[in-house]
Parts: C-alpha cells; sequence; structure tokens
C-alpha cells in the first residue's frame, strides 16, 4: 500500500493534479496550472497555479458527484483576501463530462478521466479512514511532498447538493428593483433555515437553498427562521451559485 499518490489530469489548456501526501494526513490536494499558451504551463514552484486542500468530508460529496449521486457539489474556501469558489457539476447534455471549477481554473473530465478519478479518491479515502483517524506520533522530520507549498485556509463549507432529476431555474423575481442593484453587493430576498457561526443557509425565491458566508452578507437580518427577508449580499457568491446572473 502506497504512503502517497500523484496523478495528473491534462488537457489543452488546463492541467489538474491529485495528491496526497501521506495516507496518515486526512486531507489531500488538488493544484491546477493553465498554459500559458507559448507550449509552456504555469510552474508551482514559481507561484503559480492554485492548490486547495480538501478534507476527508469533502472528498466524500466529491466522490457522491462521481459515483452521479448528486449532480453538483460546491464549496467556498477563504482564507484573509482570498476567496475560492469550488464546483463539481456534471455538464447538461453532454454525457460522461464533468466540470471542475476551481477559482478562475476549469478543467473539464471525459470519462475516462472521471473515472480514474473516482476509484483514486475512493482508493485514497479508504486508506485515510484506516490509517488518518488514529493518534500519529509527532515528527519535524516527516515526509511531505507538498513542502514547496502553504496552504493556509478557512473553509467555510458552502455546499449545492443537487440530485440528479432536480431542474432549477431563476427567478426573475428575485431582483427587489434595478435601482438597488450594485457590481459588488445584490439587495435580494430569502428565508434563512439554518445557522452556524460564520454561514446562514438561505432559502431564495427561486428555489434554491445555499449556505451563505456571514462574512458576505452586508446587512441586517432577522435571525428568526422562515421569515421572508431582505439581504445585501456580495454578487461574487450569488452569481458563483447561479441565484442570479448578470449580464
Amino acid at each position: 500500500m502506497a504512503d502517497h499518490h500523484n496523478y495528473s489530469f491534462f488537457g489543452q489548456k488546463v492541467g489538474l493534479i491529485v495528491q496526497s501526501s501521506s495516507k496518515n494526513e486526512p486531507f489531500i490536494f488538488f493544484r491546477v496550472i493553465k498554459s500559458k499558451g507559448n507550449g509552456s504551463w504555469e510552474k508551482p514552484s514559481n507561484g503559480e497555479g492554485k492548490v486547495i486542500k480538501f478534507t476527508l468530508g469533502e472528498m466524500v460529496w466529491i466522490i457522491r458527484v462521481l459515483n452521479k449521486e448528486v449532480s453538483s457539489w460546491s464549496t467556498f474556501h477563504s482564507y484573509k483576501e482570498n476567496k475560492t469558489q469550488i464546483s463539481f457539476k456534471w455538464q447538461e447534455g453532454e454525457n460522461g463530462k464533468l466540470w471542475v471549477h476551481i477559482g478562475s481554473y476549469s478543467k473539464i473530465l471525459d470519462y475516462s478521466q472521471f473515472k480514474i478519478l473516482e476509484l483514486l479518491l475512493n482508493h485514497i479515502l479508504k486508506e485515510k479512514i484506516e490509517f488518518a483517524t488514529i493518534p500519529q506520533p509527532f515528527s519535524k522530520s516527516s515526509s511531505n511532498i507538498m513542502s514547496n507549498t502553504v496552504v493556509r485556509e478557512e473553509i467555510i463549507s458552502i455546499n449545492v447538493n443537487n440530485t440528479l432529476k432536480e431542474k432549477q431555474e431563476v427567478n426573475k423575481n428575485n431582483f427587489i428593483s434595478d435601482n438597488e442593484v450594485s457590481g459588488k453587493k445584490q439587495k435580494i430576498k430569502g428565508v434563512i433555515r439554518g445557522e452556524t457561526d460564520k454561514a446562514l443557509l438561505i432559502k431564495f425565491d427561486n428555489e434554491i437553498e445555499i449556505w451563505i458566508p456571514k462574512s458576505t452578507i452586508h446587512s441586517n437580518f432577522s435571525k428568526e427562521k422562515n421569515i421572508n427577508q431582505n439581504f445585501t449580499i456580495d454578487t461574487w457568491i450569488l452569481e458563483k451559485n447561479k441565484i442570479i446572473y448578470m449580464e
């Protein structure tokens, strides 16, 4: 049984690299890089590309998408001013195609690629459940193939989990009025369905229900559940989760 894994999915423009530095660590890394168009690629050693660390729980959700138990899953990672929207979504009308979005990087996986990813993640998760959930002795000399990467993220779970039969359409009545739309914030109606210290579970008028980080909400709100009220929310997160569409 291998202690670490490193597998690449490359296309013409974007490459996705899955890395597990040790079966004793309860997380996995996804690295994405772009082609520069001149035959060369972004170099992680130069600080280029993007690295995301996924927890065991997040790995489970990715596997659920790969198994087609749900049609999509998205999450939101934030560290200081660096915000990264992440999603895994089956493309409508394209059998056997899966879109992986990590920030500004988008990678499409064909059948053979997503099948390999499914088998790889299931194998790694099984390893980590066995070895990474027991106490480990601390060692400063522990090997780490990610030594060139510093990853410090505060992860806020913003999960959008749609069954494959669900069809969600944008309700134009979501908008309060045109003069209340700004480039960075959007006034929108919704109902609070749940709350954590860092996020609100909001159901919007178009029936989409997602977790919204409190750091992206810029209006006062009543914590009472199941009452329709106005929120002022960062436009980017509403667009990313298809709550609104901006022309």
